[in-house]
């Protein structure tokens, strides 16, 4: 099936005290003769604690009266477009290949600004993270003078644990548990499936720092704390 997200999100519940706040969504996913496939509900927990920000999310995905299949595809499922400054730098043009195998030429950029860095719980930098599995990426830069981390975590209980992540140096910094086949060239392939009444849970944490940069042994330990939800 080819989905169209329908802009009928809801919001079920709006929460928030002294620590954090929340905020319950629920949207439909339809054919794109208007037919409900998925009923998605999302619940978003902002957290604050001195110079750190957190979003986590939890979304369900429950198969209508219907099967529905999530084929191969690089292109999803949690994904961030970030700051100029936080890109990776790049001193080559690039040709870039989306889910339908259509090639988008990406000059090379300007690098004046761009401080960005990922690295990955497997210790691998740069534009080698790109296509590799891991627990957590954490991008480090600079805004200005002020030293930034942006750091996404996995969760074992989703689909596809350990994720592959599509980290690039333009400003893409996305998990991708539902596309191996382009990340393993040819040598795995996920074909996910709900059967009507089926549901699946995805779990990712987004961390933010500013003032001093969120360090290895850190991430680490966010990560087992958010394993354990």
């Amino acid at each position: 099936k080819i989905f169209k997200l329908r802009d009928f999100s809801t919001v079920e519940k709006i929460k928030a005290n002294n620590k954090n706040a929340e905020l319950a969504v629920q949207k439909d996913w339809q054919s794109p003769e208007g037919k409900s496939l998925l009923k998605e509900n999302t619940l978003y927990v902002f957290s604050e604690e001195g110079s750190q920000r957190s979003i986590e999310m939890t979304t369900t995905l429950t198969a209508q009266d219907q099967d529905v299949s999530f084929a191969d595809n690089k292109e999803g499922l949690i994904g961030i477009r970030i700051a100029r400054e936080l890109e990776h730098p790049s001193d080559k043009p690039e040709i870039f290949t989306d889910a339908n195998g259509n090639p988008t030429n990406v000059a090379a950029l300007n690098n004046d600004r761009a401080t960005g860095k990922y690295r990955s719980s497997e210790g691998i930098e740069g534009d080698d993270v790109w296509g590799t599995r891991g627990k957590w990426v954490n991008l480090t830069g600079k805004i200005g003078d002020e030293p930034v981390s942006i750091l996404i975590l996995d969760n074992p209980k989703n689909v596809g644990y350990p994720t592959y992540w599509h980290a690039r140096g333009y400003g893409l910094f996305a998990a991708n548990p539902l596309g191996q086949k382009e990340f393993s060239k040819g040598k795995e392939t996920l074909n996910f499936n709900l059967k009507a009444g089926e549901s699946v849970t995805f779990r990712y944490k987004v961390i933010i720092r500013s003032g001093t940069p969120l360090n290895d042994a850190e991430a680490n330990a966010a990560f087992q704390k958010f394993r354990k939800k």
